[in-house]
C-alpha cells in the first residue's frame, strides 16, 4: 500500500521560483522613485527581516531599504517610496516550475488529493498559479495570508487536511522552509518532506531530505 492519500506543496521556493531579472526591478524601483541607485538587490534581500509582511508589504521592504541607506550614507533617501516603487515593479507572473515540479505533481495526483498551502495572499499567489497553468489542478489552496495565523502555526495546515478529508499522518506536506514548513506541518501532525537548498538542518527532524522535486515519486511510491 502506498504510504500517503494526499499531498500538500509550498508554492515559492518548491513549486515554482521567480524568473524576474531583480537586478531590473531593482533598478526600476529607484528610476520610479526618482532616487539615485544604491546598493544592490542582493543587500536589500540581506536586510529584510524574517518573511515578508503581507500585511505591510510596503512597510517591510522599506525597512529593508532604510538599513541599506544607512549603509551607504544616503540618509537623504526615501525608503518608503522606494519601497512603493519596488513593490509596484514586481510581476508575480514572472514565475517558472522548480525542477522536478511537474512531475512531482503528476506523481502526487496519482496517490490522490493534491493541495496548495502558501503563506502569501491570494492576490499574489493565485496570479502565480494561473501564469504556471495549475490552478485547477489543486483540491484545495490555502492562502495563509488571509488566516488568523499563518505558517508555521497549523492553522493553515488544519485548513488544508479539512479540505482534502484525509487523515493528517497520511498526507504528506513537501516544502523548503525548515523554519516555517517543517515546523508548521510537523506542528499539525503532517509528515514531511523538506526540499533541501542551502539551509543547514539543524535540530529538525523532517520525515523525508531531497535535494530535487524528481526524488518525490519514489518518496509517494513507499520506494525511499
Amino acid at each position: 500500500m502506498a504510504p500517503f492519500d494526499a499531498v500538500l506543496f509550498d508554492l515559492d521556493g518548491t513549486l515554482c521560483e521567480n524568473t524576474q531579472d531583480t537586478q531590473s526591478m531593482y533598478e526600476r524601483a529607484f528610476e520610479r522613485a526618482n532616487e539615485t541607485p544604491f546598493g544592490e538587490p542582493a543587500a536589500l534581500w540581506a536586510a529584510l527581516t524574517g518573511p515578508p509582511d503581507h500585511d505591510d508589504p510596503v512597510g517591510y521592504f522599506a525597512a529593508g531599504f532604510a538599513r541599506v541607506a544607512a549603509q551607504h550614507g544616503r540618509s537623504d533617501a526615501d525608503p518608503l517610496a522606494l519601497a512603493r516603487a519596488l513593490r509596484s515593479a514586481i510581476d508575480d507572473r514572472a514565475v517558472g516550475f522548480c525542477p522536478g515540479a511537474e512531475a512531482a505533481l503528476d506523481a502526487a495526483a496519482a496517490v490522490g488529493p493534491v493541495g496548495v498551502v502558501t503563506n502569501g495572499p491570494e492576490s499574489r499567489q493565485r496570479a502565480k498559479l494561473d501564469a504556471l497553468g495549475i490552478a485547477d489542478r489543486f483540491r484545495t489552496v490555502v492562502y495563509a495570508a488571509e488566516l488568523p495565523r499563518s505558517k508555521p502555526h497549523a492553522v493553515p495546515f488544519e485548513r488544508a487536511v479539512a479540505d482534502l478529508g484525509v487523515a493528517r499522518e497520511r498526507t504528506l506536506y513537501v516544502g523548503d522552509s525548515l523554519a516555517y514548513d517543517v515546523a508548521g506541518a510537523q506542528n499539525a501532525g503532517l509528515p514531511v518532506a523538506w526540499l533541501r537548498g542551502n539551509e543547514e538542518q539543524g535540530d529538525y527532524e523532517p520525515e523525508y531530505v531531497i535535494d530535487s522535486l524528481a526524488e518525490l515519486p519514489a518518496i509517494l511510491r513507499g520506494e525511499s
